[in-house]
């Protein structure tokens, strides 16, 4: 796959990737993706990161059900970030239960957050552990 060679990874391996709504234009998260993740995403078009938390592939919705299909995939002008053009399944891209990973704003000049998205699902219920 030539577009591995192309690919700016940092010295830890990995790339950051942004999650975008394919519908509406939306940001849904950001996530690292290294050199297998990228290569199974590509493959498979569905989003597959890399967790730095967990040392170890992360299949988008492997627990949650709430994957990413993957409809077009693009590298900016450095081709050190990757922009995934997703089709959100199950609703909510955040383990957090919201749609999308942004929904703080920064208000009052820097001294609060306002949350600005309702949750779409219940994160104990989605991860019993």
């Amino acid at each position: 796959m030539k577009i591995l060679d192309e690919i700016k990874f940092d010295s830890n391996g990995l790339v950051p990737a942004i999650a975008q709504d394919d519908a509406t234009g939306d940001v849904l998260m950001m996530a690292w993706m290294n050199r297998e993740s990228l290569e199974e995403t590509v493959r498979t078009k569905r989003a597959v990161y890399w967790s730095r938390s967990r040392g170890k592939l992360w299949r988008k919705g492997e627990e949650s059900g709430h994957f990413q299909e993957v409809k077009s995939i693009h590298v900016d002008c450095d081709a050190d970030v990757v922009l995934l053009r997703v089709k959100q399944i199950g609703d909510a891209a955040c383990h957090t239960g919201h749609r999308s990973c942004f929904y703080r704003e920064v208000t009052d000049g820097g001294n609060g957050l306002n949350e600005k998205s309702d949750i779409v699902f219940d994160p104990k219920e989605v991860y019993k552990k």
